[in-house]
């Protein structure tokens, strides 16, 4: 009897076709070219300020994404992180003389440092408790605002803020900080999937599923908590300093409540607990309410309108759309 004979794989491709995965590395480069292209095809300086503070949002929300899509807490006073560490780059700018690659880390770590206290008072509080608990903070934060006049300028702000330099060349017009807010979205990207996949990440996913049984195996749930608050803390410090020098001008007007809930928004709809559904939401609510504009009297309706389609319809947010993609 004879054995049977191994059949030879057979190739589905015609000869001369790329891969599957060369397909996608064609895609990949195709996609990054246009991102690097489209300044220079976008003539109104408007529409690229929306795309650059689309990024910083997406920067925020990436931020709280690790706080509340992959630890299970929930912030509304993330605004106040961002305020922090907008506030931090400025005042050693202004008032010091610091440049921006100085002041953004000492921002990061300011912010950082405010968000590891915010977690210790918090460590035993949860759901609405916790709300309330960031709710206060994000006033206690903008109170301190408008009105240490001394240090903040109060109301009137700080103005004159420098912009972001690199060997003499300023990026002060938007078409060039867009490729300083790109280089830090991606950065925050890369960040971020590399803290999901470490073990302080396979914690937090554990600490949001269960936190009981999280005890039980032996999961330092106290630790774990503040590393989720510091952690997202410096997001939002990082992405308050590049608001401030592309801007050269903040005031306590700007980090409201509002502004957290936007925040709280664009990582729900996005997709909370996946990399890009931040950025998907962060793009989306920035962008959507510069289309809407020209409606006029029925902008806010058709706005609110629009949030309450993708929340009835995207239950698991725009980046559960295509999951599989999203995870790649």
């Amino acid at each position: 009897m004879r054995g049977s004979r191994a059949t030879p794989a057979v190739c589905t491709g015609r000869p001369g076709e790329p891969s599957m995965g060369g397909r996608r590395a064609i895609i990949l480069c195709f996609a990054a070219a246009a991102v690097l292209a489209l300044p220079w095809a976008i003539d109104a300086r408007y529409v690229l300020f929306v795309c650059n503070l689309a990024m910083i949002y997406a920067i925020l929300a990436i931020g709280l994404n690790l706080l509340m899509g992959y630890g299970g807490q929930i912030s509304v006073g993330h605004a106040a992180f961002f305020g922090i560490g907008a506030y931090a780059s400025a005042i050693l700018c202004v008032d010091h003389g610091w440049s921006f690659w100085t002041a953004l880390p000492a921002a990061v770590l300011v912010a950082a440092a405010c968000g590891l206290l915010l977690g210790v008072p918090t460590l035993r509080t949860r759901g609405h408790y916790l709300i309330l608990a960031t709710l206060g903070f994000g006033e206690i934060v903008r109170l301190v605002l408008q009105n240490w006049q001394t240090v903040t300028k109060g109301p009137t702000g700080i103005v004159g803020i420098p912009p972001v330099t690199i060997a003499g060349l300023s990026f002060a017009r938007e078409q060039r900080f867009y490729y300083i807010a790109l280089a830090f979205l991606v950065l925050a990207l890369i960040v971020a999937r590399r803290v999901v996949r470490t073990r302080s990440g396979r914690e937090l996913i554990t600490v949001r599923d269960n936190e009981l049984a999280a005890e039980l195996m032996g999961v330092p749930t106290t630790r774990v908590k503040l590393f989720a608050f510091t952690i997202s803390a410096a997001f939002a410090g990082l992405a308050g300093s590049l608001y401030a020098h592309m801007n050269s001008f903040i005031s306590p007007d700007v980090f409201t409540f509002e502004l957290s809930v936007l925040v709280l928004i664009m990582v729900m709809l996005g997709g909370a607990g996946t990399l890009y559904g931040p950025v998907l939401g962060a793009l989306v609510l920035t962008g959507l309410p510069e289309i809407l504009r020209d409606f006029k009297q029925v902008y806010l309706i058709l706005y609110g309108l629009g949030i309450l389609a993708l929340s009835l319809f995207l239950p698991r947010g725009i980046a559960g759309l295509l999951p599989k993609a999203a995870d790649r």
